[in-house]
């Protein structure tokens, strides 16, 4: 018989974990259950009208159901924050954690959905079969590129909003930050010369976000290099981003990316090289936002640039999709839409930097905790739908 294999070590003393046990999460009634009179309206013979009521008319149920305040939050665990592919029970803790983001920040309720994987078809299948419990699908951690697929198809077979968190939260708050960075150092966003570090969601999805905001010269870059139409290694998302960017036809490595560059944006991990950095413009903005280590330090970032950016909250101007989804969803569900369209996203970002009205270098985004970011963001959404 073969040896268990080692559990990795860890204390249940520990307060990180102490802060999990028993899970970050409950359910609470909204309304008293006290005698047989409560008994009876909230169940049956009372519930019997609202559900007869709802067959013959569905837009009912938003009303008088959970259905209008709350989102699956879905996940098969294929590629958790920074470590990968660990499958849907070890992802619960994260969408638990964003289950309390939803409703800490835009009064949202959220219920974590952790599928076991699949393939396309079965994953696009069982969120749909899901879908009449909830008023929105919040994709997290879907592996690329099956996450672009899968996104793609739900929108096309839902009539409720289907927001990948990983794409397009990041590209909103990447979006503001860039916008009030740009007036930081004096540029309009149109002017910037901007590199890509990453191919993934996110990436994808900053690229598209940052062209739809006026911004022409972007080049992306994977682990082999700048993506390009030269290429023969290419992925279909890959093939449209070398088609939809790099009017330069740049080639080459990141370093011929970085050379004259305004602005770096990582979204993949890895390091920069400092001599890469050495490539840039004058009054560079750099973006490390790898977590929880940066492609470049921020300390090392800051000899080279003007602003600079990270994912993390130990240093200034943490570009945290938090600040972003809550009130994504939150206009979203108050206003009805039935999506979350291109529009939406670009007025959601301008939402967030007008949050900002004077942006230095050391505070280009709003704080998380500061107040009225989500009502902001979901009004901008909602003025859309």
């Amino acid at each position: 018989m073969s040896a268990h294999p080692a559990q990795p070590a860890y204390d249940a003393f520990d307060p990180i974990f102490v802060a999990h046990e028993g899970g970050k999460l409950t359910v609470e009634a909204t309304k008293p259950l006290r005698d047989r009179a409560d008994l009876s309206l909230l169940y049956t013979p009372g519930v019997a009208d609202v559900c007869r009521a709802i067959a013959a008319d569905p837009s009912l149920a938003t009303r008088y159901t959970t259905r209008g305040n709350t989102v699956a939050v879905v996940s098969d665990g294929t590629a958790v924050l920074g470590l990968g592919d660990i499958g849907p029970l070890a992802a619960m803790p994260v969408m638990e954690g964003k289950a309390i983001l939803f409703k800490h920040f835009g009064g949202v309720d959220a219920v974590p959905v952790c599928l076991e994987t699949g393939t396309v078809d079965e994953l696009v299948d069982a969120i749909a079969r899901l879908a009449p419990t909830y008023g929105g699908i919040n994709l997290e951690d879907i592996s690329a590129p099956r996450c672009f697929e899968i996104e793609e198809r739900l929108k096309e077979r839902l009539d409720i909003p289907v927001f990948h968190d990983d794409q397009h939260g990041t590209a909103i708050v990447v979006l503001a930050g860039l916008i009030n960075a740009a007036i930081v150092v004096g540029r309009e966003l149109p002017s910037l010369r901007v590199v890509v570090s990453g191919a993934g969601a996110a990436g994808v999805a900053v690229t598209k976000l940052l062209q739809r905001a006026g911004i022409r010269d972007v080049i992306v870059c994977d682990s082999r290099g700048i993506v390009h139409p030269g290429r023969t290694d290419l992925t279909h998302h890959k093939s449209h981003l070398a088609a939809t960017t790099n009017p330069r036809s740049v080639s080459g490595s990141l370093t011929e990316a970085m050379r004259g560059a305004d602005v770096y944006i990582g979204v993949s991990g890895g390091k920069v090289p400092e001599a890469d950095l050495a490539l840039m413009a004058s009054d560079a903005i750099i973006f490390a936002l790898a977590n929880p280590d940066p492609e470049v330090h921020p300390t090392l970032a800051a000899k080279y640039a003007a602003v600079v950016a990270t994912g993390r909250s130990d240093f200034p101007n943490q570009i945290n999709n938090v600040l972003a989804f809550p009130g994504i969803f939150r206009g979203a569900l108050d206003s009805g839409a039935r999506a979350i369209t291109e529009e939406m996203k670009l007025a959601a970002a301008r939402a967030i930097a007008a949050l900002v009205p004077s942006p230095t270098a050391e505070e280009i985004v709003p704080s998380v905790f500061a107040p009225g970011v989500s009502d902001v963001v979901a009004r901008a959404v909602a003025s859309l739908a």
